[in-house]
């Protein structure tokens, strides 16, 4: 369709400039526009009932001119209608199942509303963080009636509340009895969750009105949210649908769509969802016969959703459709494939603008890259996430290598070898077959299932269990550099940050009880003494018992206790604050999560401190008490463990054997099967050691893509692979430029010599371009006096002329440099040692 255009081709400027400077003046055109022109476009683009015919203008003066026209100048609103052939902004009439979904939506709310009617009223009294307390009245009173209460700009800023310190409530949802209350906002983790959670229905409304689609999921991510849909036909998203699903995203928006939350039950939700298989798929494999689940209402959408969200669609001040991509439902390629559009939100378009900079900024970040550039690690398609290390690559990755062994001798940690597969009866006796099966690579021998190993605890509990131990031994700490394999979706792979063989700094500390708190103060000072080295800051949140547990809950509440208690004098001792994080802890033992942020202020989560009282019951580990070794001294010189274990208990030969054999089910009556596991009572004079899990830098994979990106690829000198390039002014140098070369290659130095026939200068743009930490140019002078000429890197006064130092000095202070690991390559700061 043509645009309908009003044009005033015969107006005088002074006749226009009246009419643009008396808004309340009425003129024949805008009457026409708003009594014809507008309904007509609006039944053209949304089929609404057609206006009334036009009218025959009886006017002999030609001022009104009605014409069909190709775009021009919006002089009125009539040239909003699209081209002629163009694709409405959105579909006409919309999709059948909005209304469908709505009928049983009003059904059951206005049942809702009556049951909250009928409620009994209360007084509450809400505890605020800084000990004030606010009166309130129970199934009446809501934290945005608080926060309000408070002061206006608080609750503008408010994006959620969370109740008695786990549950994240709705502003806008009614308390029902006295609690402590907290006011999150967008700053807030919790809040940028659920913010960006909002926004991702906000996105998800704007695709089916835009393109009737199935919708399947919708979370927040990292940097911002997603939704995956399947478009009619399989239909592709494109990049030229972005700018129109931006366009519908924000007139939700500007409608200020209230967020309303409903409990359904599975049979209406999947009456409610009857078009949608995906929906239907989720329904019927997560939601138990005869439980319900919650779904959220934002203008016409309606979606599956725990919640909860900001009060309405209003708080989203600014939205951005960042990309699309193609995806699997549920993250296999042997299911259906979707189509997933990527976008990001904030309360503010500054915060938007600071945000598509730090974007692009990252992209000339992205390790991707860099590794390429330096030529420092690749991938190929005969071993998806599986990363080839090149030569530069492993110069990085021995050095941090190095670093945590230093660290290792210093507190007295033990470094072990374990072998990378094991019969499924080990996973089986761990737990880890029941609950993380899918996520192992596994494979059968000799008719027997095995699977390459994932973690290394199950492991280090066969090597603790393969002897008696002794409370002397404890604390026992054991590393494993060993390669662990996890089988990730090919779809989830991502650089280094996703892959499938990894290798961590994986350790497990076996102690007792009474030295948990210790060990965990020990652990973080090893955090701060290795993050802080590169510059990091982190912050670390306590994740307590999920539904989906091993062991009872009392143990539970003690470990986390101990977690708690350790946590609070970090605190008190550092100031460094942590947050709790309900229901997140690992199957096995609550867990401290450890996130590090980095140069461009993004945060990573790479360190992990976890409490385990299970695996020690599932393997059966015990040591000897001290009371038990003090009633136990032998009479003559000392016994091998097994030996003095023969001689004062006959079943012991047997016990041992059964504590040493493979996780295979065993014939002793001293052994019981529980759910799978083999389980036997604890020796007399014998005590279970609990067992503490901890990495730092995580998989060294990702800790090394994190660290391309934080430093930028500009490597410390310590950690460099490019550390030393020597230029040479002319050939008759050439010889001294070797002999240069083979010196501090002697002190261990990674250095290399532009002997092409380039120009100086370009030799010297091109190391500054591949990030040498110090370019030497050396000429006859240089020869001469048996000096260097040192162009920093870092320094850009020396760019054009460096520092001259002899070649001793200049080695002595590259050594400092580089074995002190220090982030700047300031050698100046060890120049007084020589002058002293």
């Amino acid at each position: 369709m043509e645009d309908i255009t009003c044009l005033r081709p015969h107006d005088s400027p002074a006749e226009t400039a009246r009419n643009a400077t008396s808004p309340g003046r009425s003129s024949p055109c805008c009457m026409l526009c708003r009594t014809f022109i507008r309904p007509l476009v609006t039944h053209l683009r949304y089929r609404s009932p057609p206006p009334p015919p036009l009218p025959t203008l009886k006017s002999a003066s030609p001022r009104f001119i009605l014409t069909i026209a190709q775009p021009k100048p919006r002089y009125c609103y009539a040239t909003m209608a699209p081209k002629e052939g163009a694709p409405s902004l959105e579909m006409s009439p919309p999709p059948e199942f909005f209304a469908s979904r709505n009928k049983i939506f009003d059904k059951r709310k206005a049942e809702y509303d009556e049951w909250v009617a009928k409620q009994p009223r209360e007084p509450i009294q809400v505890q605020m963080p800084n000990g004030s307390s606010k009166d309130g009245t129970s199934w009446e009173t809501t934290p945005a009636a608080i926060a309000r209460e408070i002061s206006k700009s608080l609750f503008e800023r408010t994006v959620i509340a969370r109740v008695d310190g786990e549950e994240l409530w709705d502003l806008e949802r009614p308390l029902e009895k006295s609690c402590k209350l907290e006011l999150l906002d967008f700053e807030h983790p919790e809040g940028k969750k659920v913010f960006w959670h909002s926004s991702a229905h906000i996105l998800g409304e704007a695709a089916e009105r835009r393109f009737g689609c199935s919708l399947c999921i919708g979370p927040p991510v990292e940097d911002g949210f997603y939704y995956e849909m399947a478009l009619p036909d399989q239909a592709p998203v494109t990049i030229a649908d972005h700018k129109p699903i931006k366009q519908i995203a924000e007139k939700a928006i500007k409608e200020k769509q209230p967020f309303e939350r409903l409990t359904l039950t599975k049979e209406d939700l999947l009456e409610m969802f009857a078009y949608n298989k995906y929906k239907q798929h989720i329904i019927k494999d997560k939601i138990p016969d005869g439980t319900s689940t919650t779904v959220y209402r934002c203008g016409p959408l309606i979606d599956l959703c725990r919640g909860p969200h900001v009060p309405h669609t209003g708080r989203i001040k600014a939205f951005e459709v960042m990309k699309n991509s193609a995806s699997y439902f549920l993250g296999d390629a042997k299911n259906d494939s979707l189509q997933r559009i990527y976008g990001v939100s904030f309360p503010d378009k500054k915060a938007l603008d600071e945000h598509k900079h730090m974007l692009e900024e990252a992209a000339k970040r992205d390790h991707r890259k860099i590794g390429q550039e330096q030529e420092l690690f690749f991938f190929h398609q005969m071993s998806p996430g599986s990363a080839f290390f090149l030569p530069h690559g492993m110069i990085i990755y021995n050095a941090l290598h190095s670093f945590i062994r230093e660290e290792y001798w210093k507190r007295q940690y033990q470094e072990v070898n374990s072998p990378n597969m094991y019969n499924s009866a080990l996973w089986k006796q761990s737990g880890h077959w029941q609950h993380y099966k899918d996520d192992m690579f596994t494979f059968e021998v000799e008719k027997e299932q095995w699977a390459l190993k994932p973690m290394n605890c199950p492991g280090h509990c066969l090597l603790f269990g393969h002897r008696e131990r002794s409370y002397r031994e404890l604390p026992m700490r054991i590393a494993d550099f060993g390669v662990l394999h996890r089988n990730e979706a090919s779809g989830a792979l991502s650089g280094l940050t996703r892959v499938r063989r990894f290798m961590q700094d994986d350790t497990h500390i076996f102690c007792m009880e009474s030295q948990v708190e210790q060990e965990i103060k020990g652990l973080f000072d090893f955090l701060q003494a290795v993050y802080g080295l590169f510059g990091f800051t982190f912050r670390m949140k306590l994740s307590t018992m999920p539904e989906n547990h091993l062991g009872d809950p009392a143990t539970w509440k003690r470990a986390e206790d101990q977690l708690s208690k350790a946590l609070e004098d970090f605190k008190a001792e550092t100031g460094t604050k942590w947050e709790l994080n309900p229901g997140d802890g690992a199957f096995y033992g609550p867990k401290i999560d450890i996130t590090i942020s980095d140069a461009l202020r993004r945060e990573h989560q790479c360190a992990t401190i976890q409490l385990d009282f299970q695996l020690p019951q599932q393997f059966n580990l015990e040591y000897r008490t001290e009371e038990q070794a003090q009633q136990k001294q032998p009479a003559q010189g000392d016994q091998a463990p097994e030996s003095k274990a023969a001689d004062s208990d006959p079943k012991a030969e047997e016990k041992l054997a059964i504590r040493s054999a493979p996780p295979h089910e065993p014939d002793s009556s001293a052994v019981k099967k529980e759910e799978g596991h083999y389980r036997r009572e604890l020796t007399p004079g014998c005590a279970r050691p609990v067992m503490i899990h901890r990495a730092i830098y995580g998989s060294f994979e990702r800790f090394i893509a994190i660290l391309t990106e934080h430093f930028g690829g500009k490597w410390p000198f310590w950690l460099s692979p490019r550390q030393i390039m020597i230029v040479p002014v002319m050939q008759g140098v050439n010889d001294f430029v070797l002999d240069l070369q083979a010196k501090f290659r002697q002190e261990r130095m990674h250095v290399d010599v532009d002997l092409s026939g380039n120009t100086m200068q370009k030799k010297i743009r091109t190391a500054q371009l591949q990030q040498y930490n110090f370019i030497f140019v050396v000429g006859a002078q240089e020869k001469e006096k048996g000096s260097v000429n040192i162009r920093n890197r870092d320094i850009p006064e020396t760019q054009k002329m460096g520092e001259l130092i002899p070649v001793d000095e200049a080695i002595r202070r590259m050594c400092r440099l580089r074995d002190e690991r220090k982030l700047d390559s300031n050698l100046s700061a060890f120049a007084s040692e020589a002058s002293a």
